[in-house]
């Protein structure tokens, strides 16, 4: 789609020489004689980009340009001028302006300075999509009694400095509120380090924190920032921290004491300013118990404790969460969105959720791809998520009968064929699951003739 310029002159040659010009590079424009015109048709068109003669009667240039950032901010306006000076170049571009150019109009300055300026639109509306992408992508979703507390917490606690211990199950989502806290804290505009504490082998944490200088150890063939140098002035996110060997953890505690640091083979003191986030699926207390985890650390770093909720404690956020993996998903793969009905809603609201809101996120993904209809019912949800549906028709069957020994045997049957099948029919897991001896099982199997390879 072509762009559209609007160019403002009281000169017609000049509107009729521009106008050829731009209209021949494959432009829209259009026209105003006067600044009063300009403002009157930027409501009408709202045009990509203005070219603005600084000299016309009653409403001058620059008055004209104040008028328009005024109302649009965002639209781009290139001055011209005949009579122009250093001094009214510089008001024009104190007041807004994106660039400014002499009379005669030189064509291809003319052309760079109106494709810059463009070029420069598309970038912005690219930042400003990757901006709320951004946002979004940290967005917490839920609106439960639950979240709506760790929400108000970190509202509270994100425009401090004060550190955050982060504790919460595998797939709850702790690295997604330590975003939250840097997006929402009066560092967000320097950058948030990431820190895995169990990926980084023991002998490597000294470099991979501190960094190190050149020719430090082998391999080490240029000097290298370490993670707290690139937090500078930003936070420091240490995800997993329990996961830390008790000689790390030593290491880690000087730093965050002192805020000053060595790197590898270096002897220079650098002195850093670090906020510090850290992350943990594990009851540090009780690690401190079995001598895992240090005392002194968990006190360094415990200032705010905020529990992440598992996803069991908040099902009633799932219908929420469904329709946001749904629909990123769909961007994504440029699949249509499919609708999960209320009874499929109904049978992940009944599941425990082990793997949280991560387990959640791929079953979804899991769902999109292998159902064909553009409706997801509760038959489109594979095991062992629809447990409760699977028994459903055999309750429904056993509370017909009048007999209890006979309602017990039919229910007995319908429960072990329906954990056979959760199981893949494999009968030692069953058991352990049901908390039955094996043998046992396969008494039942045999006297209640189910079919084990093919449940």
């Amino acid at each position: 789609m072509a762009k559209t310029i609007l160019v403002v002159d009281d000169e017609a040659s000049i509107l009729r020489s521009v106008e050829g010009i731009l209209s021949d590079e494959g432009f829209e424009v259009v026209c105003a004689d006067s600044g009063s015109r300009a403002l009157e048709m930027i409501e009408e068109v709202m045009p990509d980009l203005v070219l603005l003669d600084i000299w016309m009667p009653d409403m001058d240039g620059i008055q004209t340009l104040e008028r328009i950032k005024s109302a649009h901010p965002g639209l781009q306006v290139i001055m011209m001028s005949g009579h122009g000076t250093i001094e009214t170049a510089v008001k024009a571009t104190k007041v807004g302006a994106y660039d400014f150019i002499e009379k005669p109009l030189s064509l291809e300055k003319l052309l760079l300075s109106v494709n810059n300026a463009l070029e420069h639109n598309r970038l912005e509306e690219e930042i400003s999509i990757l901006r709320e992408r951004e946002k979004g992508r940290h967005h917490i979703t839920g609106s439960s009694k639950a979240i709506v507390e760790l929400k108000e917490q970190i509202r509270i606690v994100a425009p401090t400095n004060a550190w955050v211990l982060i504790s919460g199950e595998n797939g709850t989502g702790k690295e997604l509120v330590a975003h939250t806290i840097h997006r929402l804290s009066k560092r967000s505009h320097k950058p948030m380090v990431e820190v895995n504490c169990a990926a980084i082998p023991e002998d490597l944490i000294e470099s991979a924190l501190f960094g190190h200088e050149r020719g430090a150890f082998t391999g080490a063939t240029t000097m290298r920032k370490g993670k707290f140098d690139q937090a500078h002035e930003g936070t420091i996110f240490l995800d997993e921290i329990g996961d830390m060997s008790l000689k790390a953890q030593s290491k880690t505690l000087r730093i965050l004491q002192e805020q000053k640091f060595e790197r590898v083979g270096g002897t220079r003191t650098i002195a850093v300013d670090v906020r510090v986030l850290a992350a943990t699926n594990k009851d540090l207390e009780a690690e401190i118990e079995k001598n895992r985890f240090r005392e002194d650390l968990y006190f360094r770093l415990n200032v705010i404790p905020v529990r992440v909720p598992p996803l069991r404690e908040r099902v009633e956020d799932i219908p929420e969460l469904v329709h946001e993996f749904v629909e990123e998903f769909s961007l994504k793969t440029n699949l249509e969105p499919k609708e999960f009905s209320a009874e499929s809603i109904e049978v992940l609201q009944n599941y425990e959720w082990p793997g949280n809101v991560r387990e959640l996120k791929n079953l979804v993904e899991r769902v999109m791809i292998m159902t064909s209809s553009g409706r997801i019912g509760p038959e489109d949800i594979p095991p062992p998520y629809n447990r409760s549906g699977r028994l459903k028709g055999a309750i429904d069957d056993v509370l017909m009968l009048d007999s209890f020994k006979e309602a017990r045997r039919a229910f007995e049957k319908a429960y072990i064929q329906a954990k056979l099948k959760e199981f893949g029919g494999n009968v030692s897991q069953t058991a352990h699951a049901i908390g039955i001896e094996r043998s046992n099982l396969h008494k039942k199997i045999k006297a209640y003739g189910l079919d084990v390879l093919k449940p």
